[in-house]
């Protein structure tokens, strides 16, 4: 009985290495995980703020533009040309964003592949190690 209770003991004493990292490897993962619906709210917050300036900005520009550009006289060609490099210029950064979205998918991807090779890797190599034992 009093064995019993010293090899108990002994194993409520032993501190595993593994026990350590895997716990606070965990604990760090999970708390950037849990972080992340925040971040993405946070974004979407953001973005919304700029669509609402910037409409409230260019509410104003219809104004001014009656008041001051109407006066200028601006020849409509110009201001054909401008929409046109404007369109093109939108469409540009349009297709830049999706490129940017694939590539930080592809990215990711990329990145969990690389974990699993690790995660076989050092499998292989904690097996080899224990046959050597």
């Amino acid at each position: 009985m009093v064995d019993e209770i010293s090899v108990q003991k002994n194993n409520e004493d032993h501190i595993s290495i593994c026990d350590i990292m895997k716990g606070n490897t965990s604990e760090i993962i999970r708390k950037h995980e849990s972080q992340i619906p925040l971040m993405l709210e946070n974004y979407s917050n953001l973005y919304s703020e700029f669509l609402r300036i910037f409409d409230s900005i260019y509410g104003t520009c219809y104004i001014n533009e009656k008041e001051f550009f109407d006066k200028l006289n601006i020849d409509q060609k110009l201001l054909k040309q401008l929409k046109d490099n404007s369109e093109y210029i939108k469409n540009q950064y349009l297709e830049n964003i999706v490129i940017g979205t694939q590539f930080f998918d592809e990215q990711i991807k990329m990145r969990i592949s690389a974990m699993h090779s690790f995660e076989n890797f050092v499998r292989i190599l904690m097996d080899s190690y224990s046959k050597s034992l």
